[in-house]
């Protein structure tokens, strides 16, 4: 970088250039020229450099142009010296006007390169502060806070010290010059301090009077009001990452013990009718008036079919929490809706009983890729939904159409329907319809376990419903290509 004296050196000699060129036009070209247009020639050549270069180079042009006008304008022409007396007073009055003409237009320069270094700061602050709110994480925004300063501010370097954990954090690059001493000081003195000759500055960084830390900056030094706002920012930014995270982890305490809740819930209320009913058979059969046989056998079959509830309660949080583990291999493979459908059907066969199912499909409906055992899992929890919420004299009807890349399957009932608010609830685990809880037996696993399989299948899954009027459910997914697939 030149410095700053040389700098001022070769503009003084351009100035000079600059008058004896005006002075060459005016001699050369316009010999007879009013010598009030040669003044205002030298004066508005003064200002205008003034204007761009400052009050010193504009000094020396004054100067020049005064010996010039002096030399070459007024008589006698080709000397320093005046003949006229009023000339003495005009040449006066045209150097003071021209220093006090680059004077003025010197410290209007002066002022509108402080606006625009205010305003660059401003633009700068405003441009950190956003950074800032991006982050949410503490430790995140402890390691980030250096990079987005020299970002923001477009400086060399960047480190930050919180004085709780007694740790520097740092931007990378030349940050070693930023030294760990310094950084203690401001923090201790709780004053901006700034090193022009060596291009450094330091702040604290403050949450209200209290100061909790401090930051250095290398290659931009920034004004006092700007290094106390960049103090508060930070602090502000770090008050805010730790609150937001506290209350993140309040919330997923309080979701956690929520979901603890339902567990224990759905636990205590699925297994304890089935258990009931078998304590209730097994202590029939063991009174000292044993039933008859038919009696036994009947309290047998009951036995049997609550084992088998439970057993399947079991199978559904398992699985359920396999497919959220990733630990089921899903073998996918070309398979065509009506395939599907029909495989879903047979299997809910004994369970549907005489209720009427109408299966629509168009022509030329492209297959799925698809897991079949799981794919039709799928459809089989929402037969059966269907089949328990609707009544037994309305039918079902199962429905696929194409939709872009995907197949959309559809199953519609004509049920009570499912209010707005539960619409987004029915896909959680363990939720169950208020009005239909105490109703009908159920886990409130089977459509979270038709979510988790849908979605490893890359496909969606929802509901559209109305009071009164039944639901539709349907799922997504995609065209299969030829092969098979392991996942």
């Amino acid at each position: 970088m030149v410095p700053a004296v040389h700098r001022r050196t070769v503009r003084s000699f351009l100035a000079v250039l600059i008058v004896a060129g005006i002075t060459v036009f005016f001699r050369k070209a316009l010999p007879h020229v009013n010598q009030t247009t040669v003044a205002l020639s030298f004066l508005l050549a003064i200002l205008a450099v003034s204007a761009v270069w400052g009050m010193t180079v504009s000094v020396v042009m004054s100067v020049a142009a005064m010996l010039a006008f002096n030399y070459f304008f007024l008589p006698p022409v080709g000397a320093l010296t005046i003949s006229d007396p009023q000339n003495w007073v005009a040449l006066l009055a045209f150097l003071l006007t021209s220093i006090t003409g680059s004077r003025l237009s010197s410290r209007i320069r002066r002022e509108a390169d402080v606006a625009n270094r205010r305003r660059r700061e401003i633009e700068h602050l405003y441009s950190f502060s956003q950074k800032l709110l991006g982050e949410g994480n503490v430790i995140q925004l402890m390691n980030a806070i250096p990079n987005h300063i020299v970002e923001a501010f477009e400086t060399g370097a960047a480190s930050l010290y919180l004085a709780d954990k007694q740790k520097f954090y740092r931007s990378g690059f030349g940050t070693l010059q930023l030294e760990e001493e310094q950084l203690r000081a401001a923090y201790e003195r709780e004053e901006p301090c700034v090193d022009a000759a060596h291009g450094f500055c330091y702040g604290p960084v403050r949450i209200g009077m209290k100061a909790i830390g401090s930051f250095g900056i290398s290659g931009a030094p920034l004004s006092r009001q700007t290094l106390e706002a960049v103090g508060t920012l930070l602090g502000i930014a770090i008050e805010r990452a730790r609150a937001v995270e506290q209350l993140s982890r309040t919330e997923a305490d309080r979701q956690g013990e929520r979901l603890k809740s339902a567990l224990l819930d759905s636990i205590t209320h699925n297994f304890r009718t089935p258990l009931t009913s078998i304590k209730a058979s097994v202590t029939s059969l063991l009174s000292s008036r044993p039933p008859d046989a038919a009696q036994q056998r009947e309290l047998l079959h009951i036995m049997d079919e609550e084992c088998d509830r439970l057993n399947q309660l079991v199978e559904d949080a398992s699985e359920m929490s396999m497919l959220e583990a990733g630990e089921i291999e899903l073998v996918f493979r070309p398979v065509s809706a009506r395939e599907l459908i029909d495989t879903a059907l047979a299997y809910c066969k004994a369970a549907l009983g005489g209720r009427e199912v109408r299966v629509t499909l168009p022509e030329g409906l492209p297959r799925v890729r698809a897991d079949v055992p799981r794919a039709k899992e799928v459809l089989v929890h929402l037969l059966e939904n269907a089949n328990l919420y609707s009544e037994r004299n309305q039918p079902i009807i199962v429905s696929a159409e194409m939709n872009g890349g995907v197949v959309t399957f559809s199953v519609a009932d004509r049920g009570p329907g499912i209010d707005g608010m539960e619409q987004g609830l029915i896909f959680d685990k363990f939720y169950r319809g208020r009005d239909q809880r105490t109703v009908i037996q159920g886990t409130g696993m089977g459509l979270p376990i038709s979510k988790a399989i849908v979605e490893a299948h890359g496909g969606t899954i929802g509901v559209t419903s109305q009071i009164n009027h039944g639901s539709v459910f349907t799922f997504s997914l995609p065209v299969a290509r030829d092969g098979t697939e392991r996942l």
